[in-house]
């Protein structure tokens, strides 16, 4: 069954809000049969041409006015400029009766404020880039505006945080229309994080592709995020899982799609990430807190997967640094 997919753009529109659903969806394609292939669409606010925030220029495939469609999906792109920019009320009220048929609805990153100037947002749950929340909840004080979340479904209403927050969010909902191993084989071809959860910090990576919760695999990650300072051999997280260890290791690369002992330190890295980029703990803290002993050793893991040390991490990403940054 061929689903369809809308993303509404306009001139100002973030590129990457546009072509990061679009990639996601469009390289699904490659893993589907054809009859279960997705057809993607873009639906233009203004005829012709339109410049996108970046210089780069979009050709919609249609203007909204010629559009009465029922989409599978209508997601809205973000832009740096909508917090205040304003379109016709006709806009407004196509992209409301545009909702209501299409299937599922939403927005990547700012997008959310063309929803909310459409009365889509009220009284509902969402996600915007960290630096608007604030914003979009003086715009539409009924909505419960949700700053610190990936992306957030609400019903048929889904959400995204700041830009690349679109491709997580597609990445989901594709692993909810075709399964999980569609959605690996996705993320590898764009070379992106496997999944990040909807309900982790705006920068913390996802670890591993989803799982089922009561699965002894998810159970072990779970315990390993809540005890992230203990000591977490595959022998004492086999226990964990009432497994052998041999067992345990194979099971977990498996499903997981990575080692326990990799797993681990992923986990320790990301949860020294959002401590590094929400605080100002001293290194030594934030390595004992996170499991790594000392912070030598976070020093050599940061380099080694990030490239940079904690103390660069923190001086880019840090709270301080990114409350200065505009959102997108």
């Amino acid at each position: 069954m061929h689903r369809t997919v809308a993303l509404l753009v306009f001139s100002g529109v973030q590129s990457l809000d546009v072509s990061g659903p679009m990639d996601v969806f469009s390289e699904a394609n490659r893993f589907l049969p054809s009859e279960d292939h997705y057809r993607l669409e873009t639906i233009g606010v203004e005829h012709g041409t339109m410049p996108c925030s970046n210089g780069l220029s979009l050709q919609a495939h249609r203007h909204y006015a010629e559009v009465d469609d029922a989409f599978d999906l209508l997601l809205v792109a973000g832009g740096p400029a909508l917090v205040r920019q304003h379109f016709d009320p006709a806009l407004y009220r196509w992209l409301e009766a545009a909702s209501a048929r299409a299937a599922s609805f939403g927005s990547i990153c700012s997008g959310a404020f063309i929803l909310a100037r459409a009365g889509l947002l009220n009284g509902r749950t969402v996600t915007t880039h960290w630096n608007d929340a604030a914003a979009l909840a003086s715009l539409c004080p009924s909505a419960r505006v949700e700053s610190n979340r990936l992306f957030n479904q609400d019903g048929k209403l889904y959400t995204s945080a700041g830009v690349t927050a679109g491709i997580d969010l597609s990445l989901y909902l594709l692993a909810q229309h075709h399964g999980n191993e569609v959605a690996l084989h996705v993320a590898r071809r764009l070379v992106v994080f496997t999944q990040r959860a909807g309900g982790q910090s705006q920068f913390s990576p996802f670890l591993t592709p989803q799982l089922e919760p009561a699965s002894p695999v998810a159970q072990v990650q779970q315990y390993v995020m809540a005890h992230l300072g203990d000591e977490l051999t595959v022998a004492v997280l086999a226990r964990v899982a009432h497994m052998s260890e041999r067992s345990f290791a194979r099971t977990f690369a498996r499903d997981a799609k990575l080692t326990p002992a990799e797993f681990v330190e992923s986990a320790r890295l990301d949860a020294a990430r959002v401590m590094l980029e929400n605080g100002q703990a001293p290194m030594k803290t934030v390595a004992f807190a996170c499991g790594f002993h000392d912070a030598h050793r976070m020093r050599a893991v940061f380099l080694r997967r990030l490239g940079v040390t904690p103390q660069q991490y923190r001086a880019n990403f840090g709270s301080t640094r990114l409350a200065t940054q505009p959102g997108g």
